[in-house]
Order: C-alpha cells, then sequence, then structure tokens
C-alpha cells in the first residue's frame, strides 16, 4: 500500500511540475527559461582579470596617473578623475603589458562596495585598475546584456547569497567565475540590449531635465527670496519709479523690505521624545530627524502614534501651515540641520524630539518662510553659527534671534511662495515620472532577462508559422 501510495505521489509530483513550466520553456539551475536559451557561466562568456593580483597599492605620485576603482564612478558615464588616485607611470605600463582595456570591458566592485558594475571609460589618456575590482572582459555576449543582467533581480540574489564577511564585504575571482546566467541567441541578446539602452537614455533625459529644472529654481530663489529680482506688480512706486534699496545688517535690500528675528515672525515650541508611543500601522504620522530631505521635503519612514494617545500627546500634534524645523543633523557636515517641512493637513502629523514648531505669525506666509528657510543662503548661515559635534546641533535661542529678510507686503510673500511652489509641482511630477520609468525599465528586466516576454521569434516558432 505505502508503494502505491509513493507512486501516486511521484507521479502527482512529475505533473505538477510539468504544468508549472509553460509550454516551450524549461526548468533550468537558473529558473525557467525559453528551450532555445542556454546557461553559461561568466568563464564562459567573458574574461576575467584581477588588475592588481597582489593586491598591493602601487606606489602614488602627485604627477601620476589616475588609479580607478569602483569608488571614483560618478555614474554609469562619469569617472571623477580629479579626486582620483594617482600613481607612478609605472605601474600603469606594468598593467598594459597583462592586459589591453578595450571598448565594452566591465569593472566590477569586488570589496568593500560590491558589484554596481560600470563599462570601463574610452578616454584619451592612461589610468590603471585598483585593486578592489574585478576586470570583465566579454566574448561570447553582447556586452549591454552582460551588464543588464548584473543590475537584474536574479542576480542580486545570487550576490546577497554569495557574499562572505571578512574585515569587509568580499566578492572573490572565483565566485566570478562560476556565476550561471540565462543566456539568448546572439541576436535576441542585441534586441534585449537594445531595448534596455532605449530605457536607460530615456532615464538619462529625465535625470538631465530635473537637474536643470533644480538649477533655475535654486538661481530664482535666490534673486526673489533677497530682493535682487523683484516681481513685475512690487518692483514700482507709486509715482511709477523702480524701488531702492536700503543698507541692512544682512546687506543690501528692498527699501519695502525689513530685516526680522525668526521668533518675531512665529511662535515656537520645542517638541518631545515620543518613542514609547511609536508603531509602524497607522496614526499620527511623526516628524523625527529621518523624516527631513536636505531640501526640505518630507520623507515618509513609517513611523506612527497611534491616535488612541491623544491626550499624551496632543500638544505636539501639528496644525496646517505649521513649520517643523530640525535642530540636530546626522552628521556633522550639516545637509538637514536648520531644514524646515511645510505642515499641509490638521490632526496628521506629530512632533519627535529635535524638532521645533514654527507657527506664522499675521502678515507671515508660511510657504514663503518654508522657501526662505530652506533656501541655500539662509542654510549656510544657520550651519555657520551650529554648535559642532558628531551631530551638530542649534540652540533654540539661537533659531529664535536668527534673521532674515521678509517683504512688508503679504501679497509678495504669497506671489513670490506661488511661483516657487509652481516650480516645485513640476519637478515633483517629473521626478514621478523618473520613478515610474525606472519601475518600467525594472519590470522590463525582469520579462526579457528571463525570456517571459519575447523581442525574437524561436527557431521552432518560425518553423511552426
Amino acid at each position: 500500500m505505502s508503494n502505491q501510495v509513493a507512486e501516486v505521489s511521484a507521479k502527482y509530483l512529475v505533473e505538477a511540475a510539468e504544468k508549472a513550466v509553460p509550454v516551450g520553456y524549461k526548468q533550468t539551475e537558473v529558473g525557467v527559461i525559453p528551450e532555445d536559451w542556454d546557461v553559461a557561466t561568466i568563464e564562459e562568456l567573458a574574461g576575467i582579470i584581477d588588475p592588481q593580483p597582489d593586491h598591493r597599492t602601487p606606489p602614488e605620485s602627485s604627477n601620476g596617473e589616475p588609479y580607478i576603482g569602483i569608488s571614483d564612478f560618478i555614474n554609469s558615464k562619469e569617472v571623477d578623475w580629479t579626486a582620483s588616485r594617482k600613481i607612478i607611470s609605472k605601474a600603469v605600463d606594468k598593467q598594459e603589458k597583462s592586459f589591453q582595456l578595450q571598448k565594452g570591458d566591465i569593472v566590477f566592485g569586488k570589496i568593500g562596495t560590491i558589484g554596481v558594475p560600470k563599462f570601463v571609460p574610452q578616454v584619451p589618456f592612461r589610468f590603471a585598475l585598483s585593486a578592489n575590482v574585478i576586470l570583465l572582459q566579454p566574448k561570447n555576449i553582447e556586452p549591454v546584456y552582460l551588464m543588464e543582467f548584473f543590475y537584474s533581480e536574479l542576480f542580486q540574489k545570487t550576490l546577497k547569497s554569495e557574499l562572505h564577511s571578512t574585515s569587509q564585504a568580499a566578492f572573490g575571482m572565483n565566485k566570478m567565475r562560476l556565476i550561471e546566467l540565462p543566456l539568448p541567441p546572439k541576436e535576441e541578446q542585441t534586441a534585449i540590449a537594445n531595448a534596455l539602452s532605449d530605457v536607460d537614455a530615456l532615464i538619462r533625459e529625465l535625470e538631465k531635465l530635473i537637474a536643470k529644472k533644480q538649477a533655475i529654481k535654486t538661481a530664482t530663489m535666490q534673486q526673489l527670496l533677497t530682493g535682487r529680482t523683484r516681481l513685475p506688480q512690487f518692483a514700482l512706486r507709486e509715482d511709477g519709479m523702480p524701488k531702492g534699496t536700503k543698507p541692512s545688517e544682512l546687506g543690501e535690500i528692498p527699501d519695502d523690505w525689513e530685516v526680522h528675528a525668526l521668533g518675531s515672525l512665529c511662535g515656537y515650541q520645542n517638541g518631545k521624545a515620543q518613542e514609547q508611543y511609536f508603531n509602524s500601522n497607522d496614526g499620527y504620522k511623526v516628524i523625527s530627524i529621518g523624516n527631513y530631505s536636505e531640501s526640505g521635503r518630507y520623507i515618509e519612514t513609517g513611523s506612527y502614534i497611534d491616535k488612541q494617545f491623544k491626550n499624551e500627546i496632543g500638544r505636539f500634534v501639528l496644525s496646517c501651515d505649521d513649520l517643523t524645523m530640525i535642530l540636530n543633523d546626522k552628521t556633522a557636515v550639516g545637509t538637514i540641520i536648520g531644514r524646515v517641512l511645510l505642515i499641509e493637513a490638521d490632526d496628521t502629523y506629530v512632533m519627535n524630539q529635535r524638532t521645533m514648531r514654527l507657527t506664522p505669525k499675521e502678515g507671515v506666509q508660511s510657504k514663503f518662510l518654508h522657501f526662505l528657510i530652506n533656501s541655500d543662503s539662509v542654510h549656510k548661515r544657520i550651519v555657520g553659527m551650529a554648535k559642532p559635534g558628531t551631530q551638530i546641533y542649534v540652540n533654540t535661542d539661537d533659531v529664535l534671534e536668527f534673521n532674515l529678510i521678509v517683504p512688508n507686503s503679504q501679497y509678495e510673500q504669497t506671489a513670490i511662495a506661488t511661483i516657487l511652489s509652481d516650480m516645485d509641482a513640476e519637478i515633483q511630477a517629473l521626478e514621478q515620472r523618473l520613478g515610474k520609468t525606472r519601475q518600467i525599465k525594472q519590470g522590463m528586466m525582469q520579462e526579457l532577462l528571463t525570456g517571459k516576454t519575447r523581442l525574437i521569434k524561436s527557431s521552432k516558432e518560425v518553423i511552426h508559422e
């Protein structure tokens, strides 16, 4: 009876496995792939070179040639040549005798920053590769296809499982040789590479456009928030003559603007540690140090306080048009210290420690103040008055005494804030489009690099037609 049960079970498992693999596909070590695809190792598809096999850093030279590792890549196309380590020319000569860099070669971080593969740049001068990378020279594979595989979910899972820890994470030559990947026919590799490259080009264009819009916004803020450029409706006196300027402790400012201490523009309240009430499900959204971005945007962290604790924390619940300023920084550099968030909903957010509530008084427009305090020139002044430490900080009294220049007219404050808000909205729309395009790219990689979606018909499909 037990043998019969075993036979039935085995038959059932075989049938289930067959049903799990679609017609025209096969189960392999790297998952389900098309029947006309192969599985190959990196060793079979690319030359694998250790650029510095003795792992000794060559002697440095102030007049030497660049010694490039993964950390020197700003992005996939650019290298920070000026900041890279410089080594003696003999060390570059030694590498050139061992191997020649070619178009389509890939460098792959093997120590510290693992992975993050980059194409070797083509430049009109010599350089050497550091000991912290592996050099791959594709032979029997489309280089872009191989690069896309390294960024795929399949490889990233493999990488995580293979990493081992010594003094720091490392991924050695032997592990690289044995990595397996799905391998379509060459024509399909090229089609996949072209499709993904087209999306990459769109992503790069969106990134450039966002950077351009950010630069325009920064320049506009610098002009409008200092009064150097006046909006037409506020630029002339009643007699039609241009408005003048006057000296102040913050330099030359418009006649109808004034210098005010922040404490005279806003009421204030310091936050309090609320961690004992935290949950990760629902309730008031917590405003804490991790919620501040470098540009003054709110970052969602998933920390909440249940509204059943309103009696305990109610006086720290924020109102619409409140501003919250961060008084500490995560580092000694000061990227977020003094940044403010604009609260745009009642009974939704609650302050935690290291945060100060600023409630604009009558005649002070909250959005204007939000842009003004987050502007580069004001932020630099706040960082300049911060107290030193592993996490620099500012005192409440210093914040309240901090001087700002503000238009006397609330209408002008509103007009400036509206222009900057419109620019912000345009940038955020582009960023959302960029994020969606990156998601599309990830979805395409999952479909194309596993053969779930085919760009080239298989030979069997062609014969059948």
